[in-house]
């Protein structure tokens, strides 16, 4: 039976998101904000809300383990599943934008920045501050940036049907669907784990993580079939930003999060050379099938230390 809820909750959440993602994407375009920056912003902020309503959940429940595990394998699919599909579905990639010289620091910098928090054993409440004044300056860095594309790079936008009267109410029901999603979710993973004697850590780096970046997945696939691949790539990058930085952040505020970083290891040092790899591609515009085979090859080394963990 957990499972059941575990799989309707998750279900939940992904709805709830994807009208998020939905009526913001709307929004933007009605008020002409380059896709790039929809991507990195408002589409990367709501695929990242069912991380963010779990990581929450998991913190006021005190489980750190399932906080802190969702957002490292979250970050890690991003990359090695989302990313690694879109180059391989893609017939040709070619981005106007430069994602090495504006975006790649901004990839890299929160896992120093989570790399440094968590020596100590545990990211407290100031740290959580700090993570929340970062994704600040990346929001501020993008509006600031948008002022220098040309307007013909604008989205041709004038949504005719567009009512505020009928986008609130979406996205608050929206929002009421992703608390209730992400709060069935955790318990109901949680209680698999008790159930099979697995720890929480895996149970959110695996079950949880999955299903929380299906919408990242569904997103930046759908984006990339459309052609709009600065949209899809934005979306990773921003997702990443997001998970480190308001994730772990709301989860930290809501309750200190304990982590034994010795422990995991293994998992934090996967999150770091996908990082890296991401970095590497947009720094020599590798973007083709054989880069998706190398995010491939990490993934599965990912999923294999998983298993054999459990």
């Amino acid at each position: 039976m957990d499972f059941v809820i575990f799989v309707i909750a998750i279900a939940v959440l992904i709805w709830g998101a994807d009208l998020i993602i939905t009526q913001s994407e709307r929004i933007a375009v009605k008020f002409k904000i380059p896709e790039f920056i929809i991507g990195a912003t408002l589409i990367a902020l709501g695929t990242s809300l069912p991380e963010m309503a779990a990581s929450i959940a998991a913190s006021y429940n005190g489980k750190s383990d399932i906080a802190l595990s969702n957002v490292i394998g979250s970050n890690i699919l991003n990359i090695t599943l989302v990313l690694a599909t879109v180059f391989l579905i893609s017939k040709k990639i070619n981005p106007k934008r430069d994602f090495f010289a504006k975006d790649s620091t901004w990839a890299l910098v929160p896992v120093l920045v989570f790399i440094l928090m968590i020596i100590d054993g545990v990211i407290s409440r100031f740290d959580a501050i700090l993570l929340l004044l970062l994704m600040a300056a990346y929001l501020l860095f993008l509006l600031q940036d948008a002022k220098n594309i040309p307007k013909d790079d604008l989205p041709p936008l004038e949504d005719e049907d567009f009512s505020w009267g009928k986008t609130i109410p979406l996205l608050l029901g929206a929002f009421i669907l992703v608390i209730i999603g992400a709060h069935f979710t955790v318990e109901s993973a949680s209680d698999i784990a008790k159930s099979f004697g697995i720890s929480e850590w895996i149970i959110g780096i695996l079950m949880i993580s999955i299903g929380t970046s299906l919408p990242e997945l569904v997103v930046s696939i759908s984006a990339a079939v459309k052609g709009k691949v600065d949209m899809a790539i934005g979306n990773i990058i921003g997702s990443n930003m997001a998970n480190t930085t308001v994730v772990l952040g709301a989860a930290a505020l809501t309750n200190p999060l304990n982590i034994d970083a010795s422990a995991y290891i293994f998992d934090i040092a996967t999150m770091i050379v996908a990082t890296l790899l991401l970095i590497f591609i947009t720094a020599n515009k590798l973007y083709n099938k054989s880069a998706g085979i190398s995010l491939f090859i990490i993934l599965g080394l990912f999923l294999n230390n998983t298993f054999q963990s459990i």
